[in-house]
């Protein structure tokens, strides 16, 4: 088969869907991997080692699109790409369909086959989707340094340091969710001294995140009162829930915020756009912040790409069992296969396969396991 990478062209996505060592891989198992000139060099790849391991330097992005089998990519379809979406096409990719309405009916108009790897589930209940897992956990700790800078008062923050600091009492970070990003955010918050209470509304996760981070970590269930304690006396409150699609409903609303202290912000890392924080709308790394009611929002919805190469690394290591499955097998043996990698099956001729999606649009829902039935 033959795998294509192009260069990521959203603001400031400086991941790359393959590392050389993977690249090694697909050619070890007699695929071919073209990859656009310049993909990696935001992670600190050069064209030289993609080489090297065997992959075809292609100058042009079209020429990528237009050659290959299976579009192996890091985040959705951008509508300048919409173009060469086509029909015996296989995208896999973090597709975000339901938050793209756009994107979607392309894939539908285009009857490709494309895969979310935000929705590939594991049989691991702590890592139910391992490839929303790996970066959330670096998300999570972006979210935390990103309030450490912008608490600074060189960058309009109150001057505080997120850190126990000798003689003064220390900052309470709060962050609804114990799930990976959570846990990340948790890490360096609890690392640094600070006071950090975590929400959950599962008993079962806030034990195990008490069991691996250090006593300065408080739990509790995620109620409205829990919510409005934390509101008042937080100079940092994290959001790391994913809200889904269909609820109309916050954790925290617009009214909220004058519960506020002055200075205190929000760092929503799960960036639904009026999800658990009503306020929310997706920033970039070129304008990451905004203030609703004197609160300060950072709501960047691609973190890990300011750590690109940690990211990248990360990224290719753990989506290349997936990537190579359907590689070594076909799109349909390996969906009929693994039930795992159907979970995150989106579009396949013409008709929407994700569930959440069709509901969410109000679109025809072609089930997954029928489907297959059908091979």
């Amino acid at each position: 088969m033959k795998v294509g990478i192009v260069k990521e062209i959203k603001n400031n996505e400086n991941r790359v869907a393959i590392i050389p060592s993977s690249v090694k891989e697909f050619i070890r198992n007699g695929h071919e991997v073209l990859i656009e000139c310049g993909a990696g060099l935001g992670s600190g790849f050069s064209d030289e080692e993609y080489k090297a391991a065997g992959a075809t330097m292609v100058e042009k992005a079209e020429d990528v699109w237009n050659n290959i089998d299976l579009l192996y990519k890091v985040k959705e379809i951008l509508p300048s790409e919409y173009k060469y979406v086509r029909e015996d096409l296989i995208i896999m990719t973090y597709l975000h369909s339901n938050a793209h309405r756009d994107e979607t009916q392309v894939l539908l108009d285009a009857k490709c086959t494309s895969i979310a790897l935000e929705d590939i589930t594991s049989d691991n209940p702590h890592r139910k989707f391992p490839l929303v897992a790996n970066m959330g956990e670096l998300a999570g700790k972006g979210g935390f340094l990103a309030a450490c800078y912008y608490a600074q008062s060189v960058h309009g923050g109150p001057g505080l340091l997120l850190n126990n600091v000798c003689g003064s009492d220390s900052p309470i970070i709060s962050i609804i969710g114990c799930g990976y990003t959570g846990m990340g955010a948790a890490e360096l918050a609890s690392s640094l001294g600070n006071t950090v209470k975590m929400m959950d509304i599962n008993y079962e996760a806030m034990e195990r995140a008490k069991g691996l981070l250090p006593g300065n970590v408080s739990f509790m269930y995620s109620s409205r009162g829990a919510i409005e304690e934390c509101l008042k006396m937080s100079d940092v409150i994290i959001n790391c829930v994913l809200w889904p699609k269909t609820r109309k409903d916050h954790l925290i609303n617009r009214e909220d915020l004058k519960m506020m202290k002055p200075g205190a912000m929000i760092i929503d890392v799960a960036c639904d756009d009026g999800g658990a924080v009503e306020t929310c709308r997706s920033t970039t790394h070129d304008d990451p912040v905004y203030y609703e009611e004197g609160i300060l929002h950072y709501a960047v919805d691609n973190i890990p790409s300011a750590f690109s190469k940690s990211a990248s690394i990360r990224f290719s290591n753990d989506s290349l069992p997936y990537a190579l499955a359907i590689a070594n097998k076909g799109v349909k043996q390996a969906l009929k296969d693994d039930k795992h990698i159907r979970d995150g099956w989106t579009t396949y001729d013409g008709q929407m396969v994700l569930k959440e999606t069709a509901e969410k649009f109000e679109l025809p829902w072609a089930n997954p396991e029928e489907l297959v039935k059908e091979w």
